[in-house]
């Protein structure tokens, strides 16, 4: 068998080159990939969190990743009921949370390397969240740096984005990169699992677990599509104009710096420069430029638009879930 390593940089080639995957399954009889899905999860503070079955790491064992390889090649294998408990949420509400017996955690992580290594290259640059050297800072980053003249925020969140992602959708998405049925099935029967809440086992109709170790990368998937149409057709609708025109105060100013020099007025001059720091050399209310910038961090969206005070105007401060912030 081939190396854990190997095998992934292989998928990564094949998600650069945006070519289909077939045959997924195969990696699945690569022990080199679950030890590797281990080294990854055994040192984690869950690691010894005792599941539905009373599993933890203490149990894992070479014999026991052949046991599961062998189940998986006959397909075999059922997928356990997550464990539901609730955390507190900032807001003061509960947030649902997911826990999987451990033999579950170690083939949602092998499934979890096998798809982050072919979809990473495919995401978009705007999104930043549950990706590798991506984060809030890098979105932040993002702001600071390519988002100048501002003029109003949207900030967006999508409601329940773990608990309501369509399993349809998400399913045919993946189909459209992956052509191999046993990897779609292992996938789709791990969603609808269900979830054990005070011994009584519950339905998943939709949605992936929060605490999953492959809903983050199943989410990004799945929103993936909003990233690639804010970029192909929101965008190139949108946005207008190669620059500003000039901003006819700043131009004033300017030609009065410039009669000063001459006259050598220095006191005038330094007046002038102070006055000059207050305006914009573009015209912020150009009407033939605007741009639309985008960033998504997780569920958390954010656009940033330039000249579009008439929306504030006519949708209020709050319309159709999103909040329109004027920077101050």
């Amino acid at each position: 068998m081939q190396d854990a390593t190997t095998v992934l940089s292989l998928i990564r080639k094949r998600g650069e080159q945006g070519l289909p995957l077939s045959q997924l399954s195969r990696q699945l009889y690569n022990p080199q990939v679950y030890l590797q899905a281990y080294a990854r999860l055994y040192s984690n503070d869950g690691a010894m969190t005792s599941d539905t079955t009373g599993e933890t790491v203490d149990g894992m064992s070479r014999e026991k990743i052949g046991t599961m390889i062998d189940l998986i090649r006959h397909e075999r294998w059922r997928w356990t009921p997550v464990k539901r408990v609730y955390i507190p949420k900032r807001s003061g509400k509960l947030r649902p949370l997911g826990l999987p017996s451990w033999s579950s955690k170690v083939m949602q992580e092998v499934v979890r390397q096998l798809l982050d290594a072919y979809f990473e290259s495919r995401f978009r640059n705007h999104s930043h969240g549950f990706r590798p050297g991506r984060g809030c800072h890098t979105a932040l980053s993002e702001m600071v740096h390519t988002w100048k003249g501002c003029h109003w925020f949207i900030e967006g969140d999508i409601s329940d984005c773990f608990g309501s992602l369509s399993h349809e959708v998400l399913m045919d998405t993946l189909k459209e990169h992956i052509h191999d049925n046993r990897f779609l099935r292992l996938i789709h029967q791990m969603l609808q699992a269900g979830y054990l809440e005070e011994w009584r086992w519950h339905e998943t109709l939709s949605g992936a677990p929060q605490g999953g170790v492959c809903s983050p990368i199943l989410s990004n998937i799945y929103v993936d599509k909003l990233d690639q149409c804010v970029e192909t057709v929101l965008m190139p609708k949108y946005n207008r104009g190669k620059r500003r025109r000039p901003n006819p105060a700043y131009k004033h100013i300017e030609h009065a710096i410039a009669r000063a020099k001459r006259r050598g007025d220095r006191q005038t001059l330094r007046e002038l420069r102070k006055q000059r720091r207050n305006f914009a050399s573009g015209d912020p209310n150009d009407p033939d430029y605007r741009r639309l910038r985008y960033v998504r961090y997780a569920d958390d969206v954010r656009h940033l638009t330039h000249n579009e005070i008439l929306l504030a105007e006519k949708g209020g401060s709050e319309a159709n879930g999103l909040r329109v912030i004027s920077p101050t």
